[in-house]
């Protein structure tokens, strides 16, 4: 809790902006480039090893190439899917994972004098786990969903206690613009570790090593920046708080969901800001899907290779950062709710531009990258801003809370629903065109949102332009 009177110092602020720099490439890197373009094809490799089909030509295609979707099934726990379908499916059930990690995070965060610990112990857990998947090679991709999910909880469970720090380094009026130079400098640490991990990829044969052990060691080069960058941004982060007092009898995992219950029971009373919070639930899932599988359908689908794959990825990290800004900028002239519907009705364009991108026709795909650069920072950043006005005073970290559970309780969909499309017509093609869908839906239910009654019933004045 943020203490009366206290003003964080220019220190603790940077380290708040460090830790966003720090974790980012997990997400950039491990999350939407080297663990999307590796776990098919390792999957592939075991379903290869375990079938006889036409001899040497199991899984492969016409063309000579793995075919991902057909003829090449995996099984786990007596379950049987096509490898194609592995990182899809992995997206979900780490992302439910997650939900059930994030309250008690929370609960532990709360109740702890050092906030800076709890924050540290999630971020080694996923920084050593990620770094871990330089073992994830060959046709071992079960290690790669243990180390994935894993890694996973570490990332969670650090972003709940990350973004209960914005309560305490600054003020109501001050949060928007702390939170905004946060996400913008994780999008520079993103696409900076990027940009020197696609330089040794390749650049792979000048090292002496494989285009598999590069990618390996892209893992873990993106596990030590994590741990590395974590140390500076925690030591640096506000050691005051004040924790929650604990319930006799009451253990940490009991609290953490009876807290969630009791925001959610207590929201009911702002039925405009929970319709507000359910658009955004509804179309970040598909944002975050979209990210997450890209890299998957243009190597499974258009059949580009992986360097091609982390320049397009590359090139999304730094137009985001521009996208961001022009997204502010409109948000001025127009309005937050109005720009936000304008980018979802990009968001509709690009998808449909996607599914019409002929395999190997690089200009295609490269304007579907910039497309989605230009919308993918402002549609979220906005957002979240537009939903701090509708927060009661006095209740932003309970209603961050739910925010963020929310994001990540329902952000399994999207890849639930990628994967299962993909397996059903054996075509990403129109997997990726049905998570139109979600773009579709929260436009419909951010235009159906009345913002300023929302703002003004949470006791709060809306600004003039809306």
């Amino acid at each position: 809790m943020t203490l009366a009177g206290t003003r964080s110092t220019k220190r603790e602020r940077w380290g708040w902006y460090f830790y966003d720099w720090a974790n980012s490439p997990f997400y950039s890197s491990t999350t939407t480039v080297f663990g999307a373009l590796s776990m098919s094809s390792i999957a592939a490799e075991d379903a290869k090893s375990n079938i006889t089909l036409n001899g040497d030509r199991a899984c492969l295609d016409a063309a000579g190439h793995v075919d991902t979707l057909n003829n090449c099934d995996v099984s786990l726990f007596g379950l049987h899917f096509p490898a194609g379908s592995v990182w899809g499916y992995l997206l979900s059930v780490a992302t439910v994972v997650q939900v059930l990690v994030l309250p008690i995070a929370g609960a532990v965060a709360d109740r702890s004098h050092n906030k800076r610990r709890i924050l540290g112990g999630f971020a080694f857990l996923g920084a050593v786990a990620a770094a871990a998947m330089f073992f994830f090679a060959g046709s071992d991709w079960q290690l790669g969903v243990v180390l994935f999910i894993v890694a996973n909880i570490g990332y969670g469970g650090s972003l709940v206690v990350y973004y209960s720090f914005l309560v305490d380094i600054g003020g109501p009026d001050e949060r928007d613009d702390i939170s905004a130079k946060g996400w913008a400098f994780g999008y520079l640490g993103g696409g900076l570790a990027l940009a020197l991990q696609l330089g040794f990829y390749l650049g792979h044969d000048a090292f002496g090593v494989s285009q598999g052990l590069a990618v390996q060691i892209c893992f873990l080069t993106s596990g030590l920046w994590w741990a590395a960058f974590t140390v500076p941004a925690v030591r640096a982060l506000p050691r005051r708080h004040t924790p929650v007092d604990v319930v006799a009898g009451r253990s940490v995992l009991r609290a953490g969901f009876a807290e969630l219950k009791q925001t959610v029971v207590a929201a009911k009373a702002y039925p405009l800001t929970l319709a507000f919070l359910g658009s955004y639930l509804v179309f970040t899932d598909g944002i975050n899907t979209v990210v997450t599988v890209s890299a998957q359908y243009g190597k499974d689908e258009l059949r580009f290779g992986n360097e091609v794959l982390i320049v397009t990825i590359l090139v999304i990290q730094f137009v985001a950062y521009l996208g961001g800004t022009l997204h502010g900028l409109a948000a001025r002239r127009v309005g937050a709710k109005k720009t936000i519907m304008g980018s979802l009705v990009l968001w509709v364009v690009v998808l449909a531009g996607a599914y019409f991108v002929q395999p190997k026709q690089l200009v295609q795909f490269l304007a579907v990258a910039v497309g989605i650069g230009l919308v993918l920072g402002g549609t979220n950043a906005l957002s979240r801003s537009l939903f701090s006005q509708m927060i009661p005073a006095g209740k932003d970290a309970q209603y961050y809370s739910l925010y963020v559970v929310g994001e990540r309780g329902t952000s399994w969909l999207g890849p639930l629903l990628f994967a299962g499309v993909g397996q059903a017509t054996g075509s990403f093609r129109l997997a990726i065109v049905a998570l139109v869908i979600f773009f579709a839906a929260g436009l419909v239910l951010v235009w159906l949102v009345p913002v300023r009654r929302a703002i003004v019933a949470a006791g709060n004045t809306p600004p003039e332009v809306l």
